[in-house]
């Protein structure tokens, strides 16, 4: 049968050459892929930093503002991280993403490697689920200018310098004062980043379709300030009021050295990364196997 997906872009865990979760090298993993989708009857082209770190030239190559622009899906291997930078960097392009994951965790890449063309033969058949998942928009506002802004599928996070205490910081919901925390930092969590950070941190689990975030403190001076829950068409603002070295980061994008008065204001993106799942996917079924529930429950 052919391919519902015509135009089909490979992006891979470019870092590093070393063997993923899987044992298979990243290079080897995307060339089985590669052969794999030529058969379906794709017209497969690799994200331009895959294919020069890869060394794989002998196919055609596209920058991701390109891939955006001309291909129908996209293709992502490696593990959530290899996920949250290129599905940011394409959501506005509304392109499909599929996960083959490599990684270790994989709450978003969620096709094992070993089973990916087992997974992708229905997918690219048009037998798939779809996922949409919720973006932030993060600026660092300073003297009225803004010096750093983002966009985070996970979360924004305002931590305490590495040899320092306690930052304090005043938090503001939509102009509303909520309350001045002394913490070692503040987690601003979309549902997808509920099961990261903010998770270890006490904050509850968000299903991706509630249109909200978590506001969780880390490591809180006083214990009764507690994870909420609050609409994602909120504005919040963090000010940094005391502590040195404190630092925000968006994901994996960062800045440091964050200076008292600075605010970081958060804000919902008109954008949203859409994934797809093979048929039958659940997000409980995510939950229960990652977080390891029913571990010594008897399964009926």
């Amino acid at each position: 049968m052919k391919s519902t997906f015509h135009h089909v872009a490979l992006i891979g865990k470019y870092q590093t050459l070393a063997s993923g979760a899987s044992g298979t090298s990243s290079r080897s993993a995307l060339e089985a892929i590669l052969q794999f989708l030529e058969t379906q009857g794709c017209e497969v082209v690799i994200e331009y930093d895959t294919a020069r770190n890869m060394g794989l030239t002998d196919y055609p190559i596209l920058n991701v503002s390109q891939i955006g622009t001309q291909c129908d899906l996209g293709l992502v291997v490696g593990g959530d991280g290899t996920m949250l930078g290129i599905g940011r960097r394409l959501a506005a392009y509304g392109v499909p993403l599929i996960g083959i994951n490599q990684g270790r965790l994989g709450f978003i890449t969620d096709i094992p490697y070993d089973n990916f063309a087992t997974s992708l033969t229905h997918m690219l058949q048009g037998e798939f689920e779809e996922d949409h998942r919720s973006l932030i928009n993060a600026k660092v506002m300073r003297d009225g200018h803004c010096v750093f802004k983002a966009v985070a599928m996970n979360d924004v996070v305002v931590n305490r310098g590495a040899t320092s205490g306690m930052v304090e910081l005043r938090v503001e919901v939509d102009g509303h004062f909520v309350a001045n925390q002394r913490a070692d930092g503040l987690i601003i969590a979309t549902p997808t980043g509920s099961t990261a950070y903010a998770l270890s941190s006490g904050g509850p689990l968000l299903h991706p379709t509630i249109p909200g975030w978590v506001m969780v403190p880390i490591a809180p001076h006083t214990l009764s300030n507690r994870p909420i829950v609050l609409s994602n068409s909120s504005h919040i603002a963090i000010e940094i009021v005391s502590g040195r070295d404190a630092s925000a980061s968006f994901d994996m994008q960062s800045l440091a050295s964050l200076m008292h008065g600075d605010r970081i204001e958060v804000t919902r993106s008109d954008h949203h990364v859409r994934f797809l799942h093979p048929k039958g996917w659940s997000y409980f079924d995510t939950l229960r196997e990652k977080l390891h529930w029913n571990e010594g429950v008897p399964t009926t």
